[in-house]
């Protein structure tokens, strides 16, 4: 008799591992692949198509609409909306800004944040450095532009760049002492070629040189000049004058008179001519007085043009030359931070043994720089230079706070002409519409290449 197998005579033999599993059942009808009710995510999505189809599909379609329509919406114009935008100098010149800007704004600040990505490394206040660059980013373009235009101010007084420059400018090369001051027609002078004054007689040995000038503001006289002192004809081997400015406070002078109250030209440089060469020179003290040799007896008293040259007041920061330089400066500014922090990420997965091996085979750290790193970070470094691009084609508020109304047209980009063609004082919907059009084929390549290389990374 035989004995029962483990489990029973009438148990099934155990399912080979290895055999394929039973397929599920047919999927229900009205579900997703998740088993989701298609109406379910229809209803959670509705919400969302609608918000996109009123604040994008509609816009765009309706843009493209109205920019084939004239000025007053009434008249078809065909494509001379089109044809306008490059025809029109205004926007021809906001195309070539914008050209500039696409080119050298992403460029920069990319650059500039690869660079303090990788120099962060090696530094131990790193942190707080990056902070430091990265904080503009929290400001707005409004507030940017506002700082701007206070920094690019041409009065040194109120513009840190030309502050800056004429400090700088100053150090080497000493501004005029009175750039405003003339002489009377009463004077014993008038006014000679290139700027200069020379006396209307020749220097006499007996007779006292007068050098009095008006025009120059008590606040802006010398700190330590003093009341002038009247000098003597002369002392036998010397000449003396005296240079002061013939005015007094309150009134009451005498032209051609030093008066107690009347201050000395402290700085003020004289001159001896002769037949067109200078035969002596010399400088007046705090109290005005200045002394020439006796052989400058006979010749004429001239006051270069040195004594009242212009102060140099800096750079024409928001002229018509460099006011796109000037706004550029600015958005680096803000979106070098933006680039750097995205740049450090992508600089912290980078493996690092590559770059160990790289130096223990003899690279210095530039080598190792361009043709590791740099490398490594290309679509890092995409991704940075797509989204500025993409950022740039649309500025307008640095470019409409920064630029003044005399240099905006010079200034002018594709965005800032959208707005003035479509809300300005003649206002031309048409041509509006058109610029806006324009900009949105502009942005799609760059969005096109954007998804192609998402795509790309994403199949690795």
């Amino acid at each position: 008799m035989t004995t029962a197998t483990a489990g029973g005579a009438g148990a099934a033999p155990p399912a080979d591992e290895t055999s394929p599993r039973p397929s599920p059942g047919p999927e229900k009808p009205g579900r997703g692949v998740t088993g989701t009710r298609r109406v379910i995510a229809a209803a959670f999505l509705l919400p969302a198509l609608v918000l996109l189809g009123a604040l994008v599909v509609y816009p765009i379609g309706y843009s493209v609409y109205r920019s084939f329509f004239d000025q007053a919406g009434t008249g078809f114009a065909g494509f001379d909306n089109y044809t306008a935008l490059f025809t029109d100098d205004t926007i021809l010149t906001a195309v070539k800004n914008n050209a500039i800007w696409v080119v050298f704004a992403p460029t920069v600040a990319t650059a500039l944040g690869l660079v303090f990505a990788v120099l962060t490394e090696r530094i131990r206040w790193g942190t707080a450095f990056k902070l430091i660059v990265f904080m503009p980013m929290a400001i707005s373009m409004l507030a940017a532009g506002i700082i701007f235009r206070l920094v690019y101010d041409q009065a040194p007084e109120r513009g840190v760049a030309n502050a800056v420059a004429v400090s700088v400018h100053d150090t080497f090369n000493a501004s005029a002492g009175f750039p405003k001051a003339r002489p009377l027609p009463v004077h014993p002078l008038e006014k000679g070629e290139g700027g200069t004054y020379v006396s209307k007689e020749p220097i006499r040995a007996d007779r006292p040189l007068l050098v009095p000038l008006v025009g120059v503001a008590p606040a802006k006289m010398p700190g330590d000049a003093r009341p002038a002192r009247g000098s003597s004809a002369a002392s036998g081997e010397e000449i003396t004058g005296t240079a002061w400015l013939d005015f007094t406070r309150g009134g009451g002078g005498k032209p051609n008179v030093v008066d107690p109250k009347e201050l000395g030209l402290k700085g003020l440089t004289v001159e001896a001519v002769r037949d067109g060469k200078v035969v002596a020179s010399a400088t007046a003290g705090a109290d005005g007085v200045f002394t020439l040799p006796a052989s400058a007896d006979g010749a004429q008293l001239r006051l270069p043009a040195d004594n009242f040259r212009e102060p140099y007041n800096g750079v024409d920061w928001l002229g018509p030359s460099l006011v796109t330089p000037g706004i550029i400066g600015s958005y680096v500014w803000m979106w070098a931070g933006f680039a750097m922090v995205l740049i450090a990420a992508g600089l912290a997965g980078l493996p690092r043994e590559l770059l160990e091996a790289a130096r223990v085979d003899g690279a210095n750290e530039w080598q190792v720089f361009r043709r590791i790193t740099v490398p490594m970070l290309a679509p890092v470094l995409a991704v940075v230079l797509v989204t500025l691009m993409i950022n740039v084609l649309k500025v307008f508020d640095l470019v409409f706070i920064i630029a003044p109304g005399s240099s905006q047209d010079d200034a002018n980009v594709l965005a800032l002409q959208l707005y003035r063609s479509s809300f300005g004082t003649d206002a031309d919907l048409g041509i509006g519409s058109a610029i806006a059009v324009l900009l949105l084929l502009l942005v799609i390549p760059v969005m096109l290449f954007n998804i192609r290389r998402i795509r790309k990374e994403g199949r690795r």
